[in-house]
């Protein structure tokens, strides 16, 4: 578990990670709104170096921010208003994805894991004191390289 006492931490988090995502690499975000998963993920964005605004697609479904200079992109899903609709997520493609970016799914647990059985669920929880803490929970090859992560 890591303690997020603030957005910045948040955000500091989520740009460590950045760092040490690469193409093929799929990290899903869980929590109730409010939780911080999109800020999270702006900080995944600034680690990754991609550029344009990061923000949530809730309408659109997906947002692809490339990277410059040949960086790893990052596909960016809110898959909220796909639960319960699991056939929808085949429709986005998001395997193709895999291959090329990084792929980072809000609301993703239960409708990606069918991606692939390398992935990284991150459990966002916010206390009422509005610090949040990261629950990780690694897959696959993530069960080493979290490490990297919580020391």
């Amino acid at each position: 578990m890591i303690t997020l006492s603030t957005v910045d931490d948040t955000v500091e988090f989520g740009r460590r990670l950045g760092k040490i995502l690469g193409a093929g690499d799929l990290v899903l975000l869980a929590g109730p709104l409010g939780a911080g998963k999109t800020v999270l993920v702006r900080g995944i964005a600034a680690g990754l170096g991609v550029i344009g605004r990061v923000s949530s697609p809730t309408f659109v479904i997906e947002r692809v921010h490339k990277a410059p200079n040949g960086g790893v992109p990052l596909v960016h899903v809110d898959a909220y208003r796909l639960i319960g609709h699991i056939e929808e997520v085949d429709d986005l493609d998001l395997d193709t994805d895999l291959t090329e970016a990084a792929v980072v799914i809000e609301w993703g647990e239960n409708l990606a894991e069918q991606l692939s059985t390398d992935y990284l669920l991150i459990r966002l929880e916010r206390l009422p004191d509005d610090t949040r803490r990261a629950h990780l929970e690694p897959h696959g090859t993530w069960t080493t390289r979290v490490e990297s992560l919580t020391a």
